[in-house]
């Protein structure tokens, strides 16, 4: 963050208008216009894009494939909708979902496929859009770490019948709290606006006409108050141009990592497939032993280094138990191993060879 978008919020203050109105359908186009695909529709987050995706898509009593290696909002917005989550299990190199689970897990009750591109490395969408293409299948990415990525030449968004952006505060693009939903069909993103609106016929900036605003509207379906303000919207235009940008530090910040670490064979660095471009939003290392995981997150943490853990499998959850019809194997036991390590563009060269030094360090500590 910086002066541009200190300036970009003042201006949008002072124009009177902070609610949902020109700033937003002008960070809709341009986001749009970045993702290649003809809509998008701004949203307060990503799980309002996402519950809004399954709505789209018609999920209510069918089944929903998805990852248990994601933050709960993916699996939530199946609850939301009335969806049944089915969970399959990850490749274990790149967290992602695994296609072959994916085709294994298809019932005549499976109405769409959510993926989830963990880290911002890619899903392997030229095999799962084709599983979901001969089914019949919706399939719906959840982009929430990925803005600015790619498959192969397409971006990460672009794919899938619908993209489900976060704009959450540690996001590529940051602005506090936000989201987008992308799509291919204008009918599915006029549905998306209404619905993110209580399910009104007209937005409340469609109805300025010049000087002249009119109040009548209709309410045609039961929605949700969903919609992105102006605000936000600041934030997001200019986090859209710096997008690029920010992606770049982040890559550069990853390799260095990968670089230093490895050499050491009690790691499992993070992978970039020849189909991905990565928009590296986490750095996920493994340690080979479990019970190393908690020692060097300790270590760390002794040395002023604050690290993560993306994700428990959200099948272990309780609420979610109930959905677990066969063992996950390869979430089940990578998920011990993982930590995440501090990855943001204003990482410092000095904080980054601190956080190296102490990993490197940790060595003299294992049996």
């Amino acid at each position: 963050m910086g002066n541009e978008e200190i300036h970009e919020i003042i201006e949008t203050i002072r124009s009177g208008w902070i609610g949902t109105g020109p700033k937003t359908a002008k960070l809709e186009q341009k986001f749009a216009e970045l993702i290649g695909v003809s809509c998008a529709v701004g949203l307060n987050s990503a799980t309002a894009a996402l519950h809004l995706s399954m709505v789209l898509s018609e999920v209510k009593e069918h089944e929903v494939i998805t990852t248990p290696m994601t933050f709960v909002s993916t699996n939530h917005a199946i609850l939301y909708a009335g969806g049944i989550p089915v969970f399959a299990d990850i490749e274990a190199d790149t967290l992602n979902i695994n296609a072959d689970r994916i085709e294994e897990a298809i019932t005549e009750k499976t109405k769409a496929i959510a993926v989830v591109h963990y880290g911002g490395h890619a899903c392997d969408m030229d095999r799962i859009s084709s599983i979901a293409r001969s089914h019949g299948l919706a399939l719906i990415e959840d982009v929430a770490h990925g803005a600015g990525g790619k498959y192969r030449e397409s971006m990460l968004g672009s794919i899938g019948d619908f993209g489900c952006f976060s704009f959450h505060a540690v996001k590529n693009i940051a602005t506090g709290d936000g989201g987008m939903l992308t799509c291919k069909q204008g009918s599915f993103a006029e549905r998306a606006r209404r619905l993110s609106w209580m399910g009104i016929s007209r937005g409340t900036w469609d109805r300025v006409d010049g000087e002249e605003y009119s109040w009548k509207y209709d309410v045609e379906e039961l929605g949700f108050k969903y919609q992105m303000n102006d605000i936000a919207a600041s934030l997001g235009l200019v986090q859209l141009a710096k997008l690029a940008n920010v992606n770049r530090l982040r890559r550069r910040l990853a390799m260095k990592y990968s670089e230093a670490l490895e050499s050491c064979d009690w790691l499992e660095l993070p992978v970039e497939k020849d189909y991905a471009s990565s928009s590296w939003h986490n750095y996920v290392i493994k340690v080979k032993e479990p019970s190393s995981r908690n020692r060097l997150i300790d270590h760390l943490k002794s040395n002023g280094i604050s690290t993560g853990m993306h994700y428990i499998p959200n099948h272990l959850y309780d609420m979610y138990k109930t959905y677990v019809e066969e063992p996950l194997p390869v979430a089940e036991e990578v998920w011990h191993r993982l930590i995440t390590l501090p990855l943001f563009p204003d990482l410092s060269d000095r904080e980054q060879e601190q956080i190296i030094s102490s990993i490197l360090d940790f060595e003299n500590f294992i049996d």
